[in-house]
């Protein structure tokens, strides 16, 4: 353990302190995190913590999120540039205007939003349960914001509903292309393909699966196959090396978020030693985007 490390160690204790990682972190990042997890496993991770302080590794939605479910809790965001670009697609009047165009037609939000747009929102979803969440609506029409690709994979297994679309993605997985993949398959015949939900549906069908990163991450501890192609945040395979040592993965180059590589070692200790970048939500915000969080996670995962 170098200095930096035991210096935050020192400091989560001091202040009572847990610190939560998303798969797409720095591999240092991930390596100090109290809990590491996709959009869904850390949202049951906030809302059940203990401690008195959340230092959420990730983007500013799931801070937000962390907030929301532990109120009382003190969230912060390591670095304020850690944003996402797809959340910032959904805006709140655009959504309402939509909803007044189709009333009484439920949204589903990706959490991959704010905490204001999930004020407007039903309930919640992430990329492992979003499939389950929509077909267990009884409604035939439903509004599913923001992320295009989640909807139309969506789409795939929900035929009996109409899905609005909201024009949103996510930087990151559009730039994955087949033309990536097929050639990261000419060199590792052997190797199965894995890609992530938010992908174009052009990948998906190349693919040979697609899931949330922890449902990336348990078909690779379960499968017989020792080669993986990942199509999704190049991080994600540090910790799929921790989880599966000895099989071998090789990433997509042009897959690095760069929202995600803000926070260092460096932002943690800062975060923690001067308690700054703390998440502030109104009691109505939090009050609003709650319900449709809870109903998210009492929904479970699917994948």
């Amino acid at each position: 353990m170098n200095p930096l490390q035991s210096e935050i160690g020192r400091l989560k204790r001091e202040k009572n302190a847990v610190i939560l990682g998303h798969n797409y972190q720095r591999k240092e990042v991930q390596e100090i995190s109290d809990f590491l997890g996709d959009s869904y496993g850390l949202s049951v991770q906030a809302s059940n913590t203990e401690s008195d302080v959340i230092v959420f590794c990730g983007v500013d939605f799931m801070a937000e999120s962390a907030k929301i479910l532990s109120p009382r809790k003190t969230v912060l965001l390591p670095n304020k540039k850690s944003i996402c670009p797809m959340a910032a697609m959904a805006e709140v009047e655009p959504l309402r205007a939509l909803k007044a165009k189709n009333p009484g037609v439920p949204v589903v939000s990706y959490v991959n939003t704010s905490a204001a747009v999930k004020g407007e929102t039903d309930i919640c979803c992430t990329s492992a349960n979003a499939v389950k969440i929509v077909k267990s609506l009884p409604d035939k029409k439903i509004i599913f914001v923001p992320d295009t690709n989640l909807g139309l994979y969506v789409k795939r297994y929900v035929k009996d509903k109409e899905i609005i679309l909201w024009p949103g993605y996510c930087p990151t997985h559009v730039n994955i292309r087949v033309e990536d993949l097929r050639s990261l398959r000419q060199e590792h015949p052997d190797a199965e393909v894995l890609v992530h939900p938010e992908c174009t549906p052009e990948v998906i069908d190349f693919a040979d699966f697609a899931y949330s990163t922890e449902g990336i991450i348990r078909h690779v501890v379960s499968s017989p196959k020792n080669e993986f192609i990942i199509g999704t945040e190049t991080n994600m395979i540090h910790r799929l090396r921790r989880d599966a040592p000895g099989k071998k993965f090789y990433g997509v180059d042009v897959a690095t978020c760069p929202n995600m590589r803000e926070i260092t070692l460096e932002d943690v200790r800062d975060s923690l030693l001067k308690m700054q970048y703390v998440i502030e939500l109104s009691d109505e915000a939090i009050a609003k985007a709650k319900a449709p969080l809870e109903r998210m996670i009492a929904a479970g995962r699917q994948d």
